[in-house]
């Protein structure tokens, strides 16, 4: 007998072997001997099949909020599959999730947090802590991995937070951070424009310049953005796109 899975973080087929000899025999009562393991087998070929987001996202934090943004972009393989997909989501008044990977993984996770989040005000009477999403998040994640990457950003009564989750469960709390394939174009714009305690309109257009330069660079970002700011007093709060524009012009 052979069960096959497919482990989308390394790219390989996983194959479990489970093989009976007759083994010894006391009597008239067999003892079978049961050899089991599992092997690497071939790369799985189907995978460019599958629907990424490719993806850029950024959470920052500034003076009284955070402000959280994501391209618009899914691919397959080489191919853009679709310009206009969600990748950042309102999953509390206080909370933003931002995805980069699968479209499914990311679509469901988005789906469970929400609901669970939800759950967490109904029962409690307040809003969950940026770190207990996060950590609620990394659990999930902990215990059935997920092809995914992603931010955790919001507020609550100690500051303004931003938590990036990789796909085992793993999470690391910065004061900014970007994700997915453009990250590496955005962290120069980050790097360089970054400052502690700095305004919403800078944390703004910080925010539109970095995926703006991820979806000029990396093929798998692009075809706009989604921008939110998070505060304690309004809280999830979209940007609109003339703002975005405005920003981007300066």
């Amino acid at each position: 007998m052979a069960q096959e899975g497919f482990l989308p973080w390394k790219g390989q087929i996983i194959v479990f072997h489970r093989r009976v000899h007759k083994g010894a025999r006391i009597g008239h009562i067999a003892y079978p001997t049961i050899h089991m393991g599992w092997r690497v087998g071939d790369t799985m070929e189907a995978q460019e099949t599958v629907l990424k987001t490719g993806t850029s996202t950024v959470g920052i934090t500034y003076n009284g909020g955070v402000v959280v943004g994501a391209d618009h972009r899914a691919t397959m393989g080489h191919f853009i599959a679709n310009k206009s997909v969600q990748k950042l989501f309102k999953i509390g008044e206080n909370l933003a999730l931002t995805t980069a990977g699968l479209v499914g993984h990311a679509q469901s996770l988005s789906r469970t947090l929400a609901a669970e989040v939800a759950l967490f005000q109904l029962r409690r009477g307040q809003n969950m802590t940026v770190k207990g999403a996060a950590t609620f998040t990394a659990n999930i994640l902990s215990g059935r991995p997920h092809w995914v990457q992603l931010l955790i950003v919001g507020v609550d009564d100690e500051g303004s937070h931003v938590y990036s989750i990789d796909s085992a469960g793993g999470s690391i709390p910065d004061v900014y951070c970007a994700t997915g394939s453009g990250s590496p174009y955005m962290y120069g714009v980050l790097e360089d424009g970054f400052s502690e305690g700095m305004s919403r309109s800078d944390a703004v257009r910080l925010a539109a310049r970095a995926l703006n330069a991820s979806g000029q660079r990396d093929a798998a970002s692009g075809n706009g953005m989604d921008l939110a700011v998070i505060t304690m007093k309004d809280g999830f709060v979209p940007v609109e796109q003339s703002e975005i524009d405005a920003a981007l012009k300066k």
